[in-house]
């Protein structure tokens, strides 16, 4: 989630719209805020570093838990080489000289190098990258204002509904909007090396979409005022091309720089909350135990998985950036929709003893559930086609662990010690 994304998508988001960017961001933040509401659930109950792997294996089934890993690893082993993919191509289009290829390895080697030496360093860069590329953010938001005050808009309420809207344009530009908030579930990979995750986790959850969805709202709201409608000249330089009319070149090239840092912060946050996916499926032995389960004694960060990571920007390096990006939601959008059916289950598992609102763990999740569904059936075909395919294999995968189900799912016992400590005093939800 770059703070910058707004500015690069706006321009399809408004076409879709009819000229009407904010109300879809607003729309699709609500709508992935019913997730986050889950998510937080789970992570206050389950606070280790699987995710949606672990909520699913505690809450529905150890083999309904290897399969839900499974498909997320789609996500998270290539979200990385995407994200570095995408801030390969800035940088070409800023310095030419310099190959798509050549920045890769570069973004990879970087990013890879930095998490390895351990979290804190991790989190002290990526706090200087945000906070930058916020910054250029509110920058470009600050000229859009004083570009208004010279040029009057033919009106203030037509970026949130206007003669040309439709319930049906709105909600599918508010459907790619709401990929712009995937990967926000990696905020609970880091539960483990959290202090007090049972609360921190949920609201850092929680609060990186609302914050995330006010800044793009916003930010959308004052763009749609430059260029009211949904009409450009060339749409896919629109994110360029505004900045130049607010604020002259040189401004543009600094707000591209926005991008650019945001997504060197969005690759480092992305490869480490990866890398400890991987590692905790190693811990449990559904990966290679002594390769994926270990962590190096000096740095504390498990190496070996952020070196696989880091290779996969090998994959990245033949493909185009909507390919790269195809198949990668059909495992992010599947765990979503688990997490809210966890939740669910957890509600009838426990609706007898312990103090859980009906409209908490039953009707918001529910919601949720069924927009998640709903994005998967926006994806194409061969991002269906390749994720059908990752579950079967999957599935293979399982039926060999398991000897045909005959033995227990792989598990790492010792995690159980991070569910649930305080079952007698739950918090009433809603």
């Amino acid at each position: 989630m770059s703070p910058s994304l707004v500015m690069v998508i706006f321009e399809v988001i408004a076409a879709a719209s009819a000229g009407t960017a904010p109300t879809a961001f607003v729309l699709a933040t609500g709508a992935i805020l019913l997730t986050a509401l889950s998510y937080a659930k789970m992570a206050r109950h389950h606070p280790a570093s699987g995710s949606a792997y672990v909520y699913a294996r505690k809450q529905i089934g150890s083999p309904i838990g290897f399969l839900v890993g499974w498909s997320i690893l789609l996500d998270y082993l290539f979200l990385p080489m995407v994200a570095w993919l995408v801030q390969s191509v800035y940088l070409n289009a800023q310095f030419p000289a310099v190959p798509v290829w050549a920045w890769m390895l570069i973004n990879a080697g970087l990013t890879t190098l930095i998490n390895i030496f351990g979290v804190v360093l991790s989190d002290r860069v990526n706090r200087v990258l945000t906070g930058l590329a916020v910054f250029l953010v509110l920058l470009f938001a600050a000229y859009c204002l004083v570009y208004l005050g010279h040029h009057q808009p033919t009106s203030y309420t037509a970026p949130v509904w206007n003669a040309h809207t439709s319930l049906d344009g709105v909600s599918t530009a508010a459907a790619v909007a709401a990929y712009s908030y995937l990967g926000f579930d990696a905020v609970t990979t880091l539960s483990e090396e959290t202090l007090d995750a049972e609360r921190t986790i949920p609201r850092a959850v929680v609060l990186v979409i609302a914050i995330g969805g006010v800044l793009f709202a916003v930010v959308a709201y004052l763009m749609q005022l430059v260029h009211a409608g949904g009409v450009f000249g060339d749409p896919q330089v629109a994110g360029y091309t505004m900045p130049i009319q607010v604020g002259g070149v040189f401004f543009a090239d600094w707000t591209n720089l926005a991008g650019i840092v945001g997504g060197f912060a969005s690759g480092l946050a992305v490869q480490l909350g990866s890398s400890r996916l991987l590692f905790v499926m190693g811990r449990d032995g559904v990966l290679p135990k002594r390769f994926f389960g270990a962590l190096n004694a000096r740095t504390g960060t498990p190496v070996r998985c952020l070196l696989v990571t880091g290779a996969m920007c090998v994959v990245g390096l033949g493909l185009s950036v909507e390919t790269a990006t195809s198949f990668i939601n059909f495992g992010a959008l599947l765990g979503f929709t688990v997490v809210n059916v966890c939740v669910i289950a957890y509600f009838v598992r426990n609706r007898r003893t312990r103090r859980v609102g009906v409209l908490g763990y039953v009707v918001l999740p529910a919601l949720g559930a069924c927009v998640t569904v709903y994005l998967l059936t926006r994806l194409s075909a061969v991002a269906l086609a390749i994720g059908a395919c990752w579950l079967v294999c999957g599935f293979v995968c399982l039926l060999w662990l398991t000897r045909g189900f005959r033995r227990p799912t792989p598990e790492f016992r010792p995690a159980d010690t991070h569910a649930d400590p305080n079952p007698a005093t739950e918090p009433s939800a809603a």
